[in-house]
């Protein structure tokens, strides 16, 4: 047998190991993201709460009045608005990170199959793979964040703003051509850089941290590569992601979701810096911890979520251990 029929007689996982990783890191992504993202919604309202924006101010409401306010007044379902450019941001972004940070980890950075991985070396692929796949993902991020503002802006009255006009966004790929429109494709890219700085960042807490408790575990206990395992490091994944990430998090979304010239340009918020000074200067350090609840609660059962349904995946299809 020619070494080209030898290698189409093997299965698709081994003959395209990458590709096979992107799919199902996508797939399990899909379904976290539908799982927990009404968590998400929760905490990106309550990051733009007190923001320097124009109108009075409202009071300031929890996690669960917030998801209860939103649940009442603008319908159930309205918990998950925003959903499908979440999925397709996942099937961006989770797919890059873990096939990026796999890279890295065994050509770059020269981890041997079974044994341990430095820490420093663990970050850095964790940083690099997390700022790479969120810098391709972020226009999809963008219109997540302006979709999950609309119900809010049509109670209030209030159009979305995109350049020289206003209106409301009639969805998805309304909202992508709107922002294209009036922004070019540079405006699908607002926001970009704290939406990089809080990805390099949440990933240094949740690949680096499930990586390196993952393989703690197996190397120096008596667990063995299973549920309780993938569990635990999820656990400890998450909560890591949520305090590292959340304060670049809520710049990105106030970012995100301010209003915009007819070049672009923010009208609050000069730079991802001056958003971080004016939200500490006017709601105190604290204030950079907004929607810290939802996005710790979710965190840690969408890293569960993910990270089993990626093993399940992996086991059914014959792809190699991440």
């Amino acid at each position: 047998m020619s070494p080209a029929e030898e290698e189409r007689s093997l299965p698709l996982p081994e003959r395209w190991p990458r590709a096979s990783k992107f799919a199902l890191s996508a797939c399990a992504a899909a379904v976290a993201e539908l799982v927990t993202f009404p968590l998400d919604l929760t905490k990106t309202r309550l990051q733009i709460q007190g923001e320097a924006a124009a109108g009075p101010a409202v009071p300031y409401r929890g996690m669960l009045r917030t998801a209860a306010g939103i649940a009442q007044e603008e319908g159930v379902w309205k918990l998950w608005q925003g959903a499908t450019p979440a999925v397709y941001r996942h099937i961006v972004y989770s797919g890059v990170r873990m096939v990026t940070y796999e890279h890295l980890r065994d050509s770059v950075l020269g981890r041997a199959e079974g044994e341990s991985f430095p820490l420093w070396k663990a970050v850095v692929g964790g940083v690099s793979a997390g700022a790479i796949g969120q810098f391709f993902a972020s226009p999809t991020d963008l219109v997540k964040v302006q979709m999950q503002m609309e119900g809010k802006r049509k109670l209030e009255g209030k159009a979305v703003t995109v350049g020289s006009s206003q209106s409301w966004f009639r969805g998805v790929h309304h909202a992508f051509l709107k922002i294209l429109s009036e922004g070019g494709v540079r405006g699908l890219w607002a926001g970009w850089v704290p939406n990089v700085q809080r990805a390099a960042l949440v990933n240094m807490g949740d690949l680096t941290t499930y990586d390196t408790v993952k393989h703690f575990l197996l190397l120096n206990t008596t667990l063995v590569d299973n549920s309780v395992t993938h569990s635990v490091s999820s656990a400890c994944s998450g909560l890591v992601a949520a305090v590292l990430g959340t304060p670049a998090d809520v710049v990105k979304t106030r970012i995100m979701n301010q209003p915009r010239d007819k070049q672009g340009r923010g009208l609050l918020y000069k730079s991802s810096m001056d958003c971080l000074i004016q939200t500490v200067q006017g709601e105190g350090f604290m204030s950079l911890y907004k929607g810290f609840t939802p996005t710790w609660m979710r965190m840690a059962p969408w890293s569960l979520v993910f990270w089993l349904t990626y093993e399940q995946i992996r086991r059914l299809c014959g792809v190699t251990s991440f």
